[in-house]
């Protein structure tokens, strides 16, 4: 026998966050919050507006909208649904796959990355979206912000999807464009590496605390980033 034994691989799988991430959604949302809006009497949200606030999950940024456009606030559940008739009628049609997605999602599964998507949008949304996409086939599971107790940047959805993808968090790598997945990687104790054209809430993401940022999901380098993350053990 060898005394030096191969090493395991250092990454088992990766969770992936989808807005913001994988695909520009920033424009269907914008598109079933004014049709919601205007269904109220209410006036438009504008895109930037809209980019800072996604992330967070449906009744955020639903009740951001609402403070945002000086709505009563008693007017949440008839905007809920509202929104999410618009939302479900458009979903993909205003959004773009951002470039070097499908090859990154495609290197990481060739390295035999077991892979999950973890968004806090929606379950049923963030399915027909991927499908529409043509990114479904990536993903052994897809994770939604209805599918936990808690959501991102609680670290529960990171570790139950690990859970189900059986690879424990310091060989499971988070990708997203937040400091919420970043928050929720280094509560559960995954590596985590950000990308930088996402939303982050309208603050500049090279700023959160990551293990790397990358410009492209394809420029995502699996040993450097394991001989990066030993190196600072």
């Amino acid at each position: 026998m060898s005394p030096h034994p191969s090493r395991p691989p250092p990454f088992q799988a990766a969770i992936v966050d989808l807005d913001g991430t994988l695909v520009d959604t920033v424009d269907d949302f914008v598109a079933a919050l004014g049709a919601m809006l205007a269904s109220l009497g209410l006036p438009a949200v504008d895109r930037a507006f809209v980019a800072r606030t996604v992330g967070k999950g449906s009744e955020h940024l639903l009740r951001c909208t609402l403070a945002e456009v000086g709505a009563d606030p008693g007017l949440y559940d008839a905007a809920m649904a509202g929104y999410q008739q618009q939302y479900r009628a458009i979903n993909g049609v205003h959004a773009t796959v951002y470039p070097g997605v499908a090859e990154g999602l495609a290197r990481l599964s060739a390295r035999g990355l077991r892979l999950a998507c973890v968004t806090n949008k929606p379950t049923a949304f963030a399915r027909d979206l991927l499908q529409a996409k043509g990114l479904a086939s990536n993903f052994i599971c897809v994770f939604g912000g209805d599918a936990f107790a808690r959501r991102k940047p609680d670290p529960l959805p990171l570790l139950q999807t690990c859970a189900a993808l059986a690879s424990a968090p310091p060989r499971t790598l988070m990708i997203g464009d937040s400091r919420n997945d970043a928050q929720a990687a280094r509560a559960a104790g995954c590596p985590v590496v950000l990308v930088s054209y996402g939303y982050n809430h309208g603050e500049p993401v090279r700023g959160v605390d990551a293990d790397a940022c990358v410009d492209r999901l394809d420029e995502i380098d699996l040993d450097a980033l394991a001989r990066s993350i030993a190196g600072r053990r």
